[in-house]
Parts: C-alpha cells; sequence; structure tokens
C-alpha cells in the first residue's frame, strides 16, 4: 500500500455518510471521534472539523488537511477494508503531532475490534 490518498479512498455521497453514521460503531480516541464500519468495497475515510466550534474556514481546512495527512501517513496500519470517519471534537486547535498519534491509536483499535 503506498502512501497516495486517491479520489477513490476518498467517503463521499450523502446517502453513504448517513448509513456510516447509523449503523456503523463509534469510539474516541482524543481529539477525534472515529466512527467506522466493515465493507466489501475499499477502504474510504471522511475527516470533518466543526462549523460550530471553528468559525473561519481556515481553521476548519486545516484541522482537515492534518487529520488527511495523518491517514495518509499510517494507513498501512489498517487490515480489512472500512469506512471511516474522523471527527474533530476539541474546541481548540491541536498540533499535528496529537492529531497523528490519535489516528494511529484509532487505526489500531479499529484493526482489534474485527
Amino acid at each position: 500500500m503506498g502512501f497516495e490518498f486517491p479520489k477513490s479512498e476518498r467517503l463521499c455521497g450523502q446517502i453513504r455518510i448517513q448509513q456510516l453514521y447509523r449503523e456503523g460503531q463509534h469510539f474516541t480516541c482524543w481529539p477525534l471521534r472515529v466512527t467506522y464500519k466493515p465493507t466489501e468495497e475499499e477502504t474510504q475515510m471522511l475527516v470533518w472539523a466543526p462549523k460550530s466550534l471553528f468559525k473561519r474556514a481556515v481553521h476548519r481546512n486545516h484541522l482537515r488537511r492534518l487529520m488527511r495527512e495523518a491517514y495518509r501517513q499510517h494507513k498501512d496500519l489498517l487490515q480489512g477494508h472500512y469506512q471511516i470517519a474522523f471527527n474533530y471534537i476539541d474546541k481548540k486547535q491541536q498540533p499535528y503531532v496529537v492529531i497523528e498519534k490519535a489516528i494511529c491509536k484509532a487505526l489500531k483499535k479499529i484493526n482489534n475490534h474485527q
């Protein structure tokens, strides 16, 4: 598995996203809330930073960029195919190191929930 993050690995489409949140399991890896569901298709990922916590688009985009980068670097920890959503729930912007540790911990936890 390479370090690229192509369009096919992005979870998009309102129906698929609603289905993930409705049927998926979730847990918290501070500062992220992770929702996941096993799937037969390729692994897809969604990142979300709420407008209610970060009014400026610059800050939301920065957090989403950090989460995508951390996932891209560590997606090889994931075994199997899943749909995953990473929701940022902290009220403050955390540095990349904290987000990276949370994503690594979350991916390992998803593997253990098989």
